[in-house]
């Protein structure tokens, strides 16, 4: 005869409920705790080092009528933003020479823009002007700002004439120090808020794949000597942009865990565009 087991004694499917000590307990509560802790803070490093500023530094003369210097801030292959350094050579009449400089954006990208308002016009045509560009001092947030950043192609950074006493004009302007190449004095004044100003800051707005990211250019910018002709002298020194789009930038931070720095640019590898883009690593 089968012997049949009573209800109560048939076999369970639960596991029994072990209890563990009380110090054991408070251990892997710990733990658990630590653990979730560490990890929210592994997630928050994570998206803090998705941040980053690329700096890319740079000592390059903006030649004078020698053509523009590009500016590829994100190193794509496509020139975001131009400088260019122009010169009217003085002329027996009327007897001055006209320096300029100014930044414009690449060819094609309509919605580049540059941080500054305000037009000048020109003095041989009083409806045609430039935008004055902003001379930004480091540390200043560049972002969306809808009164500094308006549509341009190019902007005014400085602009210097000289004007000469000669035979022709004796009386053009005060007596002032010899100017080359004409004799009995000179005049000058100066137009926009570059002149004469060093490691200053250009505020710049640009796309990356339809996205809008900000970036800053410095340039130092003087006047040449008698020998140069009272021409304008301008560096590039260095740029950079933020990956994130539509974060501000901090204008001359090239500082920081969240800061990458490319080695400096040349004339010759701004001017390669495309072609150049293997060559660009990050400093160790």
């Amino acid at each position: 005869m089968t012997r049949q087991n009573p209800k109560h004694e048939r076999p369970s499917n639960r596991r029994p409920t072990i209890r563990l000590g009380q110090e054991l307990e408070k251990s892997l509560s710990a733990y658990v705790a630590a653990a979730l802790s560490a990890g929210a803070s592994l997630l928050a490093i994570t998206r803090s080092a998705e941040a980053k500023i690329v700096y890319t530094p740079a000592k390059v003369n903006i030649p004078i009528n020698g053509g523009p210097v590009p500016i590829d801030l994100n190193h794509d292959g496509i020139t975001d933003f131009v400088l260019s350094n122009f010169f009217r050579t003085p002329t027996t009449y009327p007897p001055f020479s006209l320096a300029t400089l100014v930044v414009g954006t690449g060819a094609g990208n309509t919605r580049n823009k540059f941080w500054g308002r305000g037009y000048m016009a020109k003095p041989s045509n009083r409806f045609s002007s430039n935008r004055f560009v902003a001379a930004l001092r480091p540390g200043l947030s560049v972002g969306a700002n809808k009164s500094y950043f308006r549509k341009s192609p190019k902007g005014l950074m400085a602009r210097l004439w000289v004007f000469y006493r000669s035979a022709l004009l004796p009386r053009v302007g005060p007596a002032g120090a010899s100017c080359s190449p004409h004799t009995g004095g000179c005049y000058s004044w100066t137009s926009g808020q570059w002149m004469y100003t060093k490691n200053r800051y250009l505020g710049l707005q640009f796309t990356i794949s339809g996205h809008i990211h900000y970036g800053w250019a410095r340039v130092t910018v003087t006047r040449g000597s008698a020998k140069q002709k009272n021409s304008i002298l301008a560096t590039l020194i260095g740029y950079a942009y933020e990956t994130v789009a539509n974060k501000p930038i901090i204008t001359g931070k090239t500082k920081g865990p969240d800061v990458v720095t490319l080695e400096p640019a040349t004339l010759g590898r701004l001017g390669q565009g495309a072609s150049g883009i293997s060559t660009w690593r990050a400093k160790k």
